[in-house]
């Protein structure tokens, strides 16, 4: 009993190592989806501020309205009061306090409005910072992912003696080697092609006298059997 339990342990370990490995794996296509997800509920959320301002609007006239439409009743009051006329006046009293109600019915609703319309707000922009975070986390992420995949690709090619970035690093090798010998060969041949017209101009100088040659036994002998021919 103890040895299944511990194989379903071992079980239940593998599947969750494989379940994370397989998010991991699609950790970044997820993440997009998540982003997409956001930015869709919060154009939702755009919209439906937009309808609870309308709405609000649409409440503030009413409120402005009523405002003014007692403030134009209370002078028809004072106007009939004016004239000793109570009964219009009491009418006029009854009809101040009918909007009087409604203004404070329609206060409350805008009082409500425009706290929710506040707190959408602080919402939205909350949402808009996190998702700009995420994007540009998920910026971050992708980028070092791309170059994780161009080392590895490296890696991968270089990895090997027959590898395909080995071989044409060994080829670039056999190439430079071809062509320094090449240069080597030219400069040993100007040397010696120097070497070569650096000897005639030398056998120049002495045929016109302008330098003396080496001395030589025979050139000495027939110099000393001069002098005594002369002597």
């Amino acid at each position: 009993m103890n040895l299944l339990n511990k194989l379903l342990t071992a079980l239940r370990g593998a599947a969750t190592e494989t379940g994370e490995a397989l998010v991991d794996s699609q950790g970044i296509r997820i993440l997009e989806q998540e982003i997409r997800d956001a930015k869709e509920h919060l154009n939702r959320a755009r919209e439906s501020l937009t309808e609870v301002i309308a709405e609000q609007m649409a409440v503030q006239r009413k409120v402005n309205g009523l405002q003014t439409a007692i403030a134009e009743h209370e002078q028809y009051a004072n106007q009939a009061l004016a004239k000793n006329n109570e009964a219009l006046a009491l009418e006029i009293a009854e009809k101040i306090a009918a909007l009087s109600n409604e203004l404070d019915a329609q206060a409350v609703i805008l009082e409500s409005l425009n706290s929710n319309i506040a707190a959408l707000k602080q919402s939205i922009a909350t949402t808009e910072r996190n998702i700009q975070g995420m994007d540009r986390e998920l910026t971050l992420v992708k980028t070092t992912e791309s170059v994780h995949k161009a080392n590895e690709a490296v890696a991968a090619r270089f990895s090997g003696s027959r590898s395909s970035l080995r071989s044409a690093t060994e080829s670039l090798e056999r190439i430079k080697a071809k062509q320094q010998k090449k240069v080597d060969q030219m400069q040993a041949a100007l040397a010696i092609q120097q070497e070569e017209n650096g000897d005639r101009l030398q056998e120049k100088l002495q045929d016109a006298g302008i330098i003396t040659k080496k001395a030589t036994a025979s050139a000495i002998l027939d110099r000393l059997k001069a002098k005594r021919s002369e002597a």
